[in-house]
C-alpha cells in the first residue's frame, strides 16, 4: 500500500507541476552549435537565414507584413522593414508563441517618420504561427513569421544582438 501511494503521490505532483507526458513538447530547446552571428531574411523569396559568418547554418519559409512590398516606413502601413538591424529583445510569452525582437526603427527610419510627420510603427518580431493564420500568406502586421516548430529553434539558437539583414 506504501508503493502505491508513493507512486499516485508522485504523479499527483507531476500533474500539478504541469508534466502531464514524456511526449509533451517542450517550449524550450537547448542548442549547441555553431554561434548564429547573423540573420538574412529575403523578402522576394520568403526566406529566412541563420549563418555563422557566410556558413547556412539553417533556412525557413517566412510570412511578412500584409503589404511586403517596400521598406516599412509608418504604423500600420503592412511592411516588413528593410535593412540592418540587430536582434533586441526576446519574449517567451509572446501572444506568437515565443518571439525575438528586430531593432526597428533605427535613428534612420525615425528621422523619416518625422519629416513625413508619422509614426514610424514598431514592435516588429520574428515570431511564431498561430493556428488561425497557418494556412494564410503574408498576414503579419510587419514581422517575419515562421511555424511554431521552427521558433522554438530559432529561439534556441539566436543570441541577443545578432545582426539581421532584411533585404527586398
Amino acid at each position: 500500500m506504501g508503493t502505491l501511494f508513493t507512486r499516485r503521490s508522485t504523479l499527483l505532483l507531476l500533474l500539478a507541476a504541469g508534466v502531464t507526458s514524456a511526449c509533451a513538447k517542450p517550449k524550450f530547446e537547448s542548442y549547441s552549435g555553431p554561434e548564429v552571428t547573423r540573420i538574412e531574411v529575403h523578402k522576394s523569396t520568403r526566406r529566412m537565414y541563420l549563418l555563422h559568418h557566410d556558413q547556412v547554418l539553417r533556412g525557413y519559409d517566412v510570412d511578412l507584413g500584409f503589404a511586403p512590398d517596400g521598406h516599412k516606413t509608418q504604423e500600420g502601413d503592412g511592411r516588413t522593414p528593410e535593412g540592418r538591424y540587430y536582434i533586441d529583445r526576446r519574449n517567451p510569452n509572446s501572444a506568437f508563441y515565443l518571439s525575438i525582437g528586430i531593432s526597428y526603427p533605427n535613428t534612420a527610419d525615425r528621422a523619416q517618420a518625422v519629416t513625413r510627420g508619422v509614426d514610424p510603427g514598431g514592435d516588429i518580431f520574428i515570431h511564431g504561427t498561430p493556428r488561425a493564420f497557418r494556412r494564410a500568406r503574408d498576414w503579419t502586421a510587419g514581422c517575419i513569421a515562421v511555424t511554431d516548430r521552427e521558433m522554438r529553434e530559432i529561439y534556441a539558437m539566436v543570441p541577443m544582438r545578432t545582426v539581421i539583414d532584411i533585404f527586398p
